[in-house]
């Protein structure tokens, strides 16, 4: 809300620090190892964060946006360097429940009536 006769003016959020039980060392270092070429790119964008770099510096060693580089910081906050692994995307939700694969199954298993189901050579 704006009061009148104070000076209005935007204030930017804090950025969300990054945990403190890694280094800048030890994010090259597991970059080094990973067998995950996302994973060690998105580690060492982390690490010119740990050494000071702005957040738009770490998102072009990164070749994506300081939105994207902030979501990996929460996720390594969350879960660690795994966090920055990639991970399958889950898909569409099946659309036949468990009971009606089995009912199907059954149906398939046993095959058609000719009397019932009106089949003819």
């Amino acid at each position: 809300m704006i009061q009148a006769g104070k000076p209005w003016r935007l204030t930017m959020p804090r950025a969300i620090t990054l945990r403190s039980d890694f280094s800048a060392t030890d994010l090259r270092r597991l970059a080094r190892w990973s067998r995950s070429v996302a994973q060690a790119r998105r580690l060492l964008a982390l690490a010119a964060i740990y050494d000071g770099r702005t957040r738009s510096e770490a998102s072009r060693l990164g070749h994506v946006t300081p939105q994207m580089v902030r979501d990996w910081v929460v996720r390594f906050n969350a879960e660690g360097p795994d966090g920055l692994i990639d991970r399958k995307a889950s898909g569409p939700t099946p659309l036949l429940t468990a009971e009606h694969r089995q009912a199907l199954a059954a149906q398939i298993h046993c095959g058609p009536v000719p009397a019932m189901h009106g089949v003819v050579r």
